[in-house]
């Protein structure tokens, strides 16, 4: 038996609260080789040193843990509470080899990975970004400000208490990933994400279809003749009675042009607003899930942008 094993030996709340706290850098050092493990073997430097005492012992646990590593960094969290709980087990004597601790390890930042993306990057910060963006676009300081509070808040509090609950269920959370839970959290969280991104695609990108479909002259009788009220005001004779005259007509329904354009924008939007910007988003992720690359995607874009204006479709 080892000194370690000759004690009972515990993660204090302090320890928790410092694995936590270094869990936020999980990315400070990241490498091509083995992605995520510094910033990793970084977060459990504090219940390495409560829970081994020999520098042997220490640097055997700190070798494990800088193996491959790579998951989302915000759903790193629960696995670093299972990891410490393994670790605390085999400080106090469990069979559990490094073979055990990596592979529960590796098993678990596969299907958290797949969380992750959808629910932080495809749901929360955009929603949480689009309002603080209408805020700041009406020049409330309280945007950005509500921004970075409200998802650090978020954020921190994530990573808090998915650790402590990945450290109270120890192996028994890998019961959960081997069902159908992962995969069922992952669908909706993506459903959601598509939903929302849905939901923003028309409010922050512009489409615009000036081209000329139909020009019909609007009978003369229905139209205000501006050209007389032109006159009168260069020459400095226009009254208020001649400007209430002008309001009365156009609200009474008369037209103020002479002829009625319709372009291309007008019949989409007579169809459903916004119709054309939702459909360059599906036309942009089915060539993704074809494999198509970004940036292929993107100088399409500007081509296909550049030969519309050219030419008169897009404006």
């Amino acid at each position: 038996m080892t000194e370690n094993q000759n004690q009972d030996l515990h993660l204090t709340k302090k320890d928790l609260r410092s694995v936590w706290w270094r869990s936020m850098f999980l990315q400070g050092s990241w490498n091509y080789e083995r992605m995520q493990n510094v910033g990793w073997a970084f977060s459990m430097i504090p219940a390495i040193k409560r829970l081994y005492k020999t520098k042997e012992d220490r640097a055997a646990a700190l070798k494990r843990h800088l193996e491959f590593f790579n998951t989302h960094p915000y759903v790193a969290s629960p696995i670093l509470g299972v990891e410490l709980a393994l670790e605390e087990q085999r400080a106090n004597g469990a069979e559990i080899d490094d073979e055990a601790i990596n592979g529960v390890k590796v098993g678990m930042m596969g299907p958290l990975a797949g969380v992750g993306d959808p629910i932080f990057w495809g749901t929360l910060r955009p929603v949480i970004g689009a309002f603080a963006a209408s805020l700041a676009l009406s020049q409330n300081i309280m945007g950005p400000i509500i921004f970075f509070v409200l998802w650090n808040l978020i954020r921190m509090s994530f990573l808090w208490y998915t650790q402590a609950l990945g450290y109270k269920q120890g192996m028994n959370i890998t019961q959960d990933l081997g069902g159908g839970m992962m995969q069922k959290i992952t669908q909706g969280a993506s459903i959601l994400g598509m939903f929302i991104m849905g939901v923003l695609v028309p409010r922050w990108t512009t489409m615009n279809f000036p081209m000329v479909i139909s020009k019909v002259k609007n009978d003369s009788k229905n139209v205000i003749d501006l050209s007389s009220i032109v006159d009168k005001a260069n020459s400095g004779k226009l009254s208020a009675s001649q400007i209430r005259n002008v309001y009365d007509q156009v609200v009474s329904g008369k037209l103020i042009d002479t002829h009625k354009i319709t372009t291309l924008q007008d019949i989409f939007n007579t169809l459903l607003p916004g119709l054309m910007p939702l459909l360059l988003m599906f036309l942009v992720l089915w060539l993704l899930r074809k494999k198509v690359n970004p940036i292929w995607i993107i100088v399409g874009l500007f081509v296909v942008g550049i030969l519309g204006y050219w030419v008169g479709l897009l404006g």
